[in-house]
């Protein structure tokens, strides 16, 4: 499976971003491990989101790669969206190689994090130094660390979502208020008057004023005024 790499727009709250950094620390902490990381796809790129603030982490927030073909665990880890376990790489013909053993990074367990709709956001993930199996129970606490990310940046979309639509109904309201009321117009010409005394055409009136856009036409009414001798000839 290879992923559709598309740039990641959400736009994380600066809350949220505090919770994950408390996320990684406490697994940091817990498992005893030297980094814990929240990865994300930024273009053709992954970068380090979060990083544990763990003695001996080789890894910082921006720090990134090319992500196809990277070889990084995490690569396998979104491309299959699936949990990864790599107890001792060194010991593994598949990843001794990886671009992680040269930070000595020889264990590795990860699990992908999807945005609403199923596109890959990254990953989160846990690193060692020296061969380590991971417990059923630390496995777990992962997974859960995962699921509540996976929540807020539902909640992150639901969020957006609801602002765009209360700024399109926002911008309705203010067209309606601005078209409102008595207009000044001319019984003859049908022009507009606006509120500077100028006088304009009604589509020019009502396009200045709201997001409507005019095609123009001819009733079958001004056809015949304007036209009846040509068409006339024609028939």
């Amino acid at each position: 499976m290879r992923v559709n790499l598309q740039p990641t727009q959400v736009e994380i709250p600066e809350s949220n971003l505090t919770k994950w950094q408390n996320i990684i620390d406490i697994t940091a902490e817990l498992i005893g491990i030297p980094a814990a990381l929240i990865m994300r796809l930024v273009d053709a790129e992954i970068e380090v989101f979060a990083s544990s603030r763990s003695v001996g982490n080789p890894y910082h927030p921006g720090d990134h790669e090319r992500f196809l073909g990277s070889g990084l665990y995490c690569e396998t880890v979104i491309n299959s969206n699936n949990k990864l376990l790599v107890p001792n790489a060194l010991a593994d013909e598949k990843w001794k190689n990886n671009p992680d053993v040269k930070l000595d990074m020889i264990s590795y367990l990860g699990f992908p994090i999807l945005l609403p709709g199923g596109k890959p956001f990254g990953t989160i993930c846990v690193l060692d130094n020296k061969e380590n199996s991971y417990s059923e129970t630390f496995e777990d606490l992962i997974r859960n660390f995962r699921d509540i990310i996976q929540s807020e940046l539902e909640l992150i979309h639901m969020n957006s979502q609801l602002g765009e639509q209360h700024k399109n109904l926002t911008d309705y309201l203010e067209e309606v208020k601005m078209l409102r009321g008595i207009v000044p117009i001319c019984s003859y010409c049908k022009k507009i008057r606006d509120e500077n005394g100028d006088w304009s055409e009604v589509d020019v009136y009502v396009s200045k004023r709201s997001e409507a856009q005019f095609s123009h036409g001819c009733c079958p009414e001004c056809l015949e005024k304007n036209y009846g001798d040509v068409l006339g000839d024609a028939t």
